[in-house]
């Protein structure tokens, strides 16, 4: 759908009629200039399409300061990408200026944040009238936009899925998440899926079982991790495994509506509980979709057996939607919905604010009340009023803009699309996922399904930046692109963006055969 605030914007519009990129040049005048550059390449560049969005002019620290400053100041933990990482100026829903005025498709949202548009007129205006009401209170005294917002979060929920605590991250709501198993069930173990992130605290790293962000000291005591049910990688699946338009290229003999491989996992899951934890456990954390782990899905009906199997054994479950909620999925609301189970407890962050620091814990009255009798929880900035004056506004467009719907319609239009070139080029593996939520897996070969070398998926990458296209990376070895843009996105921009996939991959293909 085109939204009537967009067409207000286009006397703004900037077309070219070639394949090219607009690029602003700082510094050189007193005035912005604009000027359409060609890259020269030996292939055709594909389109990018129009933008009704014109930046302001870049006037800030300069590349090299910036990196001066990065070196001398900040984390020396190198997370940024690209060999020269992008200075970034400023964004427009689906688009992100560079310090020289390059425009780019952003296929990430701030890592699965950015849910309703970069700088979105209405969340803007919303924040600007908060801004100039009141900012901060702390929970020791009531505010109207909490209120409001935990009474439209709730209604959005089910059953007895009704008390909220605020928080800010998604590492912290886990953590939350953590004392609330414990403290309702009086035991210590959590299980958490191989592959899985749910955070980089102290506590969470127990339950992050991604080998980068584990330390050789000891953390999150009382964590298991069990065998992720990886349908592509790992050593089962097949052809119908998968709540996802595409499946994976293993072939199988099960009825579509009877997984094999699903039985296998569930056995494995049992494994655990027979040998890693205690008789009785505190809890099971996992994403709908493994999210950081490159968008890996489970088999249907796995996450409904080991949730009756965790029941069994005295622990609460716990989805961790900090990626896949609010509409992403596109056929749900929530991820955890498309796995026909219900949580007793679900954490939250990222997208509910779109990309204002905000997260929440949802659970059940028993629950809440099991950790009220043991902590005094309290958290500073949780619950504030901006980003509850935000989160309201966030849920508000979303359903304005039938941005649930829009993720089903154009994020399957995409699925078959990408799956169009694993068909194609032999080092696609596979591509999956479900509404705006998607993996590409990078493979040196389709029968060995060995992971792409790191730099030759480097390379893929920085072709499609210079094209004009931000995509994420996950998985162990970094192997996985991941495609997460905003929620109002359009066809005519994923037709750009699988262009310039397939015309990165062609170079690849060209380089490798010289």
């Amino acid at each position: 759908m085109t939204l009537v605030w967009r067409h207000l914007l286009r006397p703004l519009c900037l077309v070219t009629s070639t394949p090219r990129i607009l690029e602003m040049r700082p510094f050189l005048s007193l005035g912005a200039s604009w000027t359409s550059v060609t890259k020269l390449s030996l292939h055709t560049r594909p389109r990018m399409p129009p933008c009704d969005f014109k930046p302001e002019r870049y006037q800030s620290l300069g590349y090299n300061r910036v990196l001066e400053i990065h070196k001398e100041h900040l984390s020396p933990v190198v997370t940024a990408y690209f060999q020269k990482p992008l200075l970034l100026h400023q964004g427009h829903m689906e688009w992100l200026f560079d310090a020289e005025g390059n425009r780019y498709l952003d296929f990430f949202s701030g890592i699965v944040t950015v849910s309703v548009g970069h700088c979105h007129p209405k969340v803007n205006a919303v924040a600007q009238k908060q801004l100039g009401r009141l900012w901060h209170t702390s929970t020791v005294f009531f505010h109207p936009p909490m209120h409001e917002y935990a009474e439209k979060l709730a209604a959005l929920l089910p059953e007895p899925l009704k008390v909220i605590f605020f928080v800010n991250s998604g590492s912290e709501a886990n953590e939350l998440a953590m004392l609330m198993a414990r403290a309702h069930s009086n035991n210590i173990d959590i299980i958490s899926f191989r592959g899985a992130y749910h955070g980089g605290s102290p506590y969470t790293l127990g339950l992050t079982n991604v080998g980068t962000y584990k330390m050789e000291l000891p953390g999150g005591t009382g964590c298991q991790p069990t065998m992720c049910p990886d349908v592509f990688r790992g050593p089962w699946g097949g052809s119908h495994c998968r709540d996802s338009p595409v499946q994976t290229i293993r072939k199988c003999s099960c009825a579509p509506d009877c997984c094999q491989a699903k039985d296998q996992y569930i056995e494995q899951f049992k494994d655990t509980l027979s040998t890693s934890v205690a008789k009785s456990i505190a809890g099971f954390f996992a994403e709908p979709i493994q999210g950081v782990n490159g968008v890996v899905q489970y088999p249907k009906g796995f996450l409904k057996e080991a949730f009756e199997l965790v029941r069994a054994r005295g622990g609460v479950c716990i989805a961790d939607e900090v990626q896949t909620g609010f509409g992403r999925l596109g056929s749900h609301f929530w991820g955890f919905q498309t796995h026909d189970v219900l949580p007793d407890i679900v954490t939250m962050a990222k997208g509910i604010g779109n990309g204002f620091p905000m997260a929440a814990v949802v659970t059940t009255p028993e629950i809440a009340k099991s950790l009220a009798k043991r902590l005094q929880h309290f958290n500073t900035f949780g619950g504030n009023p901006m980003a509850c004056a935000i989160g309201s506004a966030v849920l508000e467009v979303i359903k304005e803009e039938n941005l649930q719907e829009n993720s089903q319609e154009v994020g399957t239009y995409m699925l078959l699309k990408f799956a169009k070139l694993r068909d194609e080029f032999e080092i696609v593996g596979d591509v999956r996922g479900k509404g705006l939520m998607i993996g590409i897996e990078m493979v040196q070969d389709k029968i060995s399904r060995r992971p792409l070398p790191r730099e030759e998926v480097n390379q893929i990458h920085e072709d499609c930046k210079h094209m004009g296209l931000l995509v994420g990376r996950g998985s162990i070895f970094s192997q996985t692109f991941r495609i997460a843009p905003s929620m109002c996105i359009t066809k005519p921009e994923v037709d750009f963006a699988t262009e310039v996939f397939r015309s990165a991959l062609t170079q690849h293909m060209e380089r490798r055969a010289k």
